[in-house]
Protein backbone atom coordinates (compact mmCIF):
# COMPACT_ATOMS: atom_id res chain seq x y z
CA UNK A 1 0.00 0.00 0.00
CA UNK A 2 3.45 2.28 0.02
CA UNK A 3 3.61 2.16 -3.43
CA UNK A 4 -0.39 3.65 -3.65
CA UNK A 5 0.50 6.83 -1.71
CA UNK A 6 3.09 7.92 -3.60
CA UNK A 7 2.66 7.14 -7.13
CA UNK A 8 5.36 9.60 -8.25
CA UNK A 9 7.86 7.45 -6.52
CA UNK A 10 6.62 4.49 -7.75
CA UNK A 11 7.23 5.80 -11.79
CA UNK A 12 10.21 7.55 -11.16
CA UNK A 13 13.07 5.65 -12.65
CA UNK A 14 16.51 5.16 -11.16
CA UNK A 15 19.59 7.01 -13.24
CA UNK A 16 21.67 4.64 -15.23
CA UNK A 17 24.54 4.53 -12.45
CA UNK A 18 22.07 3.50 -9.29
CA UNK A 19 20.66 0.84 -11.51
CA UNK A 20 24.19 -0.39 -12.57
CA UNK A 21 25.09 -0.40 -8.62
CA UNK A 22 21.45 -1.73 -7.75
CA UNK A 23 21.27 0.50 -5.33
CA UNK A 24 18.42 3.23 -4.62
CA UNK A 25 18.46 6.32 -6.69
CA UNK A 26 18.04 9.23 -4.24
CA UNK A 27 16.57 12.68 -5.17
CA UNK A 28 20.47 14.19 -4.57
CA UNK A 29 22.21 11.39 -6.51
CA UNK A 30 25.18 12.85 -7.51
CA UNK A 31 24.97 10.78 -10.82
CA UNK A 32 21.60 11.51 -11.72
CA UNK A 33 21.41 14.50 -13.83
CA UNK A 34 24.73 13.08 -16.10
CA UNK A 35 23.77 9.33 -16.70
CA UNK A 36 20.23 8.77 -17.41
CA UNK A 37 18.59 5.64 -16.82
CA UNK A 38 17.83 5.52 -21.38
CA UNK A 39 21.90 5.49 -21.27
CA UNK A 40 23.43 2.36 -19.36
CA UNK A 41 26.56 1.67 -21.02
CA UNK A 42 27.66 5.26 -20.43
CA UNK A 43 28.22 4.58 -17.20
CA UNK A 44 28.82 0.83 -17.13
CA UNK A 45 32.03 2.92 -19.46
CA UNK A 46 32.99 4.91 -17.13
CA UNK A 47 32.75 2.89 -13.94
CA UNK A 48 34.99 0.47 -15.63
CA UNK A 49 37.93 2.21 -16.16
CA UNK A 50 37.20 4.60 -13.22
CA UNK A 51 35.71 2.93 -10.47
CA UNK A 52 32.31 4.63 -9.23
CA UNK A 53 33.73 6.10 -5.87
CA UNK A 54 36.46 7.82 -7.58
CA UNK A 55 33.90 9.62 -9.75
CA UNK A 56 32.05 10.13 -7.20
CA UNK A 57 34.96 11.75 -5.48
CA UNK A 58 35.65 14.19 -8.69
CA UNK A 59 31.90 15.11 -8.70
CA UNK A 60 32.12 16.39 -5.70
CA UNK A 61 35.16 18.50 -5.66
CA UNK A 62 34.05 19.95 -8.60
CA UNK A 63 31.11 22.99 -9.07
CA UNK A 64 27.95 22.24 -10.30
CA UNK A 65 28.69 23.83 -13.33
CA UNK A 66 31.55 22.06 -14.00
CA UNK A 67 30.42 18.50 -13.32
CA UNK A 68 28.45 18.13 -17.20
CA UNK A 69 31.78 18.51 -19.03
CA UNK A 70 33.78 16.47 -16.28
CA UNK A 71 31.39 13.67 -17.07
CA UNK A 72 31.03 13.97 -20.75
CA UNK A 73 34.66 14.39 -20.39
CA UNK A 74 35.23 10.82 -18.81
CA UNK A 75 32.77 9.58 -20.93
CA UNK A 76 34.65 9.80 -24.00
CA UNK A 77 37.82 9.10 -22.12
CA UNK A 78 36.68 5.62 -20.86
CA UNK A 79 35.18 4.78 -24.58
CA UNK A 80 38.59 5.54 -26.02
CA UNK A 81 40.28 3.92 -23.14
CA UNK A 82 37.89 0.45 -24.06
CA UNK A 83 38.33 0.70 -27.92
CA UNK A 84 41.96 1.47 -28.01
CA UNK A 85 43.53 -0.35 -24.26
CA UNK A 86 46.74 0.70 -25.08
CA UNK A 87 46.59 4.78 -26.31
CA UNK A 88 43.05 5.44 -25.63
CA UNK A 89 42.80 9.22 -26.50
CA UNK A 90 46.32 9.93 -26.88
CA UNK A 91 46.16 7.53 -29.92
CA UNK A 92 43.35 10.10 -31.57
CA UNK A 93 45.57 13.15 -30.37
CA UNK A 94 48.75 12.00 -31.97
CA UNK A 95 46.91 10.90 -35.04
CA UNK A 96 44.79 14.04 -35.47
CA UNK A 97 48.43 15.87 -35.13
CA UNK A 98 50.26 14.17 -37.53
CA UNK A 99 47.07 14.63 -40.25
CA UNK A 100 47.55 18.66 -39.14
CA UNK A 101 51.28 18.75 -39.82
CA UNK A 102 51.03 16.58 -43.15
CA UNK A 103 47.88 19.16 -44.15
CA UNK A 104 49.80 22.03 -43.07
CA UNK A 105 52.88 20.90 -45.45
CA UNK A 106 50.11 20.18 -47.90
CA UNK A 107 48.94 23.59 -47.39
CA UNK A 108 52.44 25.51 -47.45
CA UNK A 109 53.51 23.48 -50.96
CA UNK A 110 50.44 24.46 -52.55
CA UNK A 111 51.23 28.31 -51.10
CA UNK A 112 54.50 28.06 -52.74
CA UNK A 113 53.33 26.76 -56.24
CA UNK A 114 50.58 29.09 -56.21
CA UNK A 115 53.09 32.06 -56.35
CA UNK A 116 55.19 30.38 -58.97
CA UNK A 117 51.88 30.43 -60.98
CA UNK A 118 50.99 33.51 -60.24
CA UNK A 119 55.15 35.01 -60.91
CA UNK A 120 55.11 33.29 -64.03
CA UNK A 121 51.78 34.61 -64.92
CA UNK A 122 52.57 38.17 -64.92
CA UNK A 123 56.05 37.75 -66.58
CA UNK A 124 54.27 35.73 -69.00
CA UNK A 125 51.74 38.60 -69.66
CA UNK A 126 54.65 40.65 -69.45
CA UNK A 127 56.63 39.25 -72.28
CA UNK A 128 53.37 38.91 -74.38
CA UNK A 129 52.78 42.34 -74.19
CA UNK A 130 56.82 42.73 -75.69
CA UNK A 131 55.81 40.27 -78.21
CA UNK A 132 57.52 37.28 -77.36
CA UNK A 133 57.04 34.28 -75.54
CA UNK A 134 59.35 32.10 -73.50
CA UNK A 135 59.22 28.69 -74.78
CA UNK A 136 58.50 29.78 -78.95
CA UNK A 137 60.82 31.89 -78.59
CA UNK A 138 58.55 33.76 -80.83
CA UNK A 139 55.15 32.67 -81.20
CA UNK A 140 55.44 29.43 -83.21
CA UNK A 141 51.58 28.84 -82.75
CA UNK A 142 52.14 28.64 -78.74
CA UNK A 143 50.41 31.65 -76.35
CA UNK A 144 51.41 33.06 -73.20
CA UNK A 145 49.00 30.37 -71.59
CA UNK A 146 51.08 27.44 -72.18
CA UNK A 147 54.03 28.55 -70.43
CA UNK A 148 51.88 28.80 -67.40
CA UNK A 149 51.13 25.22 -67.60
CA UNK A 150 54.05 23.60 -68.80
CA UNK A 151 55.86 21.50 -66.20
CA UNK A 152 59.55 22.09 -67.14
CA UNK A 153 59.10 25.13 -64.72
CA UNK A 154 58.00 22.74 -61.75
CA UNK A 155 60.77 20.41 -61.49
CA UNK A 156 59.73 17.53 -59.05
CA UNK A 157 62.69 17.33 -57.22
CA UNK A 158 62.64 20.75 -56.21
CA UNK A 159 59.28 20.25 -54.93
CA UNK A 160 60.01 17.17 -52.87
CA UNK A 161 62.97 18.87 -51.12
CA UNK A 162 60.38 22.09 -49.98
CA UNK A 163 57.95 19.22 -48.66
CA UNK A 164 61.10 17.45 -46.82
CA UNK A 165 62.52 21.39 -45.69
CA UNK A 166 59.17 21.76 -44.53
CA UNK A 167 58.33 18.67 -42.21
CA UNK A 168 61.91 18.60 -40.93
CA UNK A 169 60.92 22.05 -39.85
CA UNK A 170 57.79 20.46 -38.24
CA UNK A 171 59.33 17.71 -36.81
CA UNK A 172 62.65 19.65 -35.61
CA UNK A 173 60.97 20.75 -31.98
CA UNK A 174 58.09 22.06 -33.26
CA UNK A 175 55.11 20.73 -30.98
CA UNK A 176 51.78 21.71 -32.47
CA UNK A 177 49.75 20.51 -29.45
CA UNK A 178 50.17 22.94 -26.48
CA UNK A 179 48.81 20.91 -23.49
CA UNK A 180 48.92 24.27 -21.31
CA UNK A 181 46.08 25.36 -22.89
CA UNK A 182 44.78 21.97 -23.87
CA UNK A 183 44.94 22.80 -27.78
CA UNK A 184 46.36 23.08 -31.11
CA UNK A 185 48.61 25.93 -32.06
CA UNK A 186 48.39 26.82 -35.43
Amino acid sequence: MASSSSPSLSSYSPCAACKFLRRKCQPECVFAPYFPPDQPQKFANVHKIFGASNVTKLLNELQPHQREDAVNSLAYEADMRLRDPVYGCVGVISLLQHQLRQLQVDLSCAKSELSKYQNLGGIAAHQHNLGFNLIGGGGGGRDHNQLLYNHQFFPRDQQQQQQQQIIRGLEGGSNNFDTTRGGFRI
